[in-house]
């Protein structure tokens, strides 16, 4: 109950020193969690509501003091409640990369900044603990394509009766991306995700907020996320330039780096679009169809690389460039 729920976030406020504070809302994401800034003369700090069983801020807690502890600029976890689903955080402030951008910040100068610390994260063994982003979960991520937005977009379709083929033409191409060596992959590396902290130093500069569902996979997969952003456009030069200076940082081979960003690009994407047409049909929340076309662009951007020639194959056939787009709600 909201009531219960609300009982429960002023005890482990109080029990941290915060009770009675002002409490503001904050923007949210697309899931269950809900964020709070504390104000208190001069103390700061963010509350994060995650309830349990839709979500759990363990894994939060867990990623967050493994990247404090490599000396990048997590929030530090000021109280936890796990079982209550409750996390008081360290606030960063407002300067996300993505107000920055907005408001005449540099670009290349801030993307830089943001690849170069990938390129760091990278050298670093990634937690044992932590799930691989293997061909299983690939797999079960460019479903959410067929399942949601191809029903969309033509209503007699089946997605059980193309499934095999989609799978066979993803299991052709993903083999390219274990080229790579396997590091932690934070998965929602984008500029929404980031802050600019330039009272600090090095890679600490570059603050991270949404890392709860980190696994072990490619290397390729974050800059993916900051570069083909389904949220803002980044220009094809910056874009360009910015995986050549990651492949020259971390010292690896460009042109199968470049194979592995197409297709973990595509394999994105493909999510992205099923994800997007899920919160609008699903859950009600029409505005990321506005965001689809942008991903369909990006999409359709890495099937061009000759790496993904039996994904495009399939794409062709089965969902062609005219019911490419946005959906219906």
């Amino acid at each position: 109950m909201p009531s219960e729920r609300g009982e429960a976030i002023s005890a482990f406020l109080a029990d941290a020193g915060w009770g009675g504070v002002a409490v503001v809302p904050l923007a949210g994401d697309a899931s269950f969690r809900r964020y709070f800034r504390l104000e208190d003369g001069g103390r700061r700090a963010v509350l994060m509501d995650a309830p349990p069983p839709h979500e759990d801020v363990r894994p939060f807690a867990a990623m967050g003091r493994h990247l404090s502890g490599l000396g990048y600029s997590a929030p530090a976890i000021l109280a936890e409640d796990a079982e209550t689903g409750l996390l008081l955080l360290e606030d960063l402030g407002d300067a996300t990369y993505t107000r920055c951008l907005a408001t005449g910040g540099d670009e290349p100068a801030l993307y830089a900044a943001a690849v170069d610390l990938l390129a760091d994260l990278h050298r670093a063994a990634p937690p044992a603990s932590l799930a691989p982003y293997d061909e299983a979960a690939y797999l079960r991520e460019a479903d959410l394509l067929i399942d949601w937005f191809w029903p969309a977009v033509d209503p007699g379709a089946n997605p059980d009766a193309v499934r095999a083929a989609y799978h066979d033409a993803w299991r052709a191409v993903l083999p390219e991306w274990r080229a790579n060596d396997v590091v932690l992959v934070l998965r929602d590396y984008h500029a929404d995700n980031l802050m600019w902290l330039p009272d600090r130093s090095g890679h600490a500069r570059v603050g991270l907020l949404d890392f709860q569902d980190a696994l072990a996979g490619s290397p390729a997969y974050d800059v993916v996320s900051l570069l083909e952003d389904a949220r803002r456009d980044v220009r094809p030069a910056l874009a360009d330039a910015m995986i050549g200076r990651y492949c020259r940082a971390a010292g690896c081979d460009e042109e199968g780096f470049r194979a592995s960003y197409a297709i973990l690009g595509a394999q994105r994407n493909a999510k992205i679009v099923g994800i997007f047409t899920r919160l609008a049909r699903r859950d009600g929340k029409p505005l990321y169809l506005d965001l689809i076309p942008r991903v369909w662009r990006l999409l359709e951007g890495d099937l061009g690389h000759p790496a993904l020639a039996p994904v495009r194959a399939w794409f062709d056939a089965t969902i062609p460039p005219e019911k490419r787009g946005r959906p219906r709600p």
